[in-house]
């Protein structure tokens, strides 16, 4: 069995009394350039369902009036999310992947509040140069913490409410003069489509390997 993260392979475990190999998707990183210009915003690209947490991050920024979050993406709480929204969270609906790549492209840095099994959006920015503030849960310990890197390209929050949220925003605000673009870069790099091709062989290879 092949699990698309270590916290997905620990599930498997858990529950099905199965091994699992984690080999890690591909990020597409041909369709991002690496991005040294930021504008005032925060930015998460996400379906608009409710383990997403969407809903914690326009609390969290109703908190933070002086600053601004643009949410890209559509689903079954787009309505809700727009009737609760203050003027300072701009949710754009679903988007094309030109539009995305531009928020990318110029965000300050990109959010996730949900527990993933792998979360490729955030390597996605990633890919583009911008740091990540992420819930401390799930394939993003396993992604966005690169021990290799001299710098951090992460600011993480350990509690699912939007008062960790805040403060974790805030460690971004000291910690963005030491986050490099290159470095976020080359985190993202970890998970380039060729590393994708060559863990997917070695795994399907050790499998053919083993004795029936």
């Amino acid at each position: 069995m092949i699990a698309n993260s270590g916290f997905v392979a620990k599930r498997i475990a858990k529950y099905w009394r199965r091994s699992a190999e984690a080999v890690y998707p591909p990020v597409a990183m041909e369709r991002f350039q690496v991005s040294h210009h930021s504008e005032d915003f925060y930015l998460t690209v996400s379906r608009l369902v409710p383990y997403k947490r969407i809903d914690l991050m326009v609390s969290a920024f109703a908190a933070m009036p002086h600053r601004k979050l643009v949410v890209i993406g559509d689903g079954p709480e787009l309505a809700r999310l727009r009737a609760s929204a203050p003027a300072n969270v701009v949710l754009l609906g679903a988007q094309p992947d030109h539009v995305v790549e531009d928020h990318l492209s110029r965000c300050r840095a990109f959010i996730l509040a949900a527990v993933e099994d792998f979360g490729i959006a955030p390597l996605e920015a990633q890919a583009a140069g911008k740091p990540v503030i992420a819930l401390a849960k799930g394939g993003a310990l396993e992604t966005l913490q690169n021990p290799q890197a001299e710098a951090p390209t992460a600011v993480f929050f350990h509690e699912q409410t939007a008062a960790s949220l805040c403060q974790a925003v805030e460690e971004m605000d000291r910690q963005y003069p030491i986050m490099d673009p290159l470095g976020c870069r080359a985190n993202a790099e970890r998970f380039a489509p060729a590393r994708f091709r060559e863990a997917l062989s070695m795994a399907i290879q050790k499998a053919l390997e083993k004795p029936s």
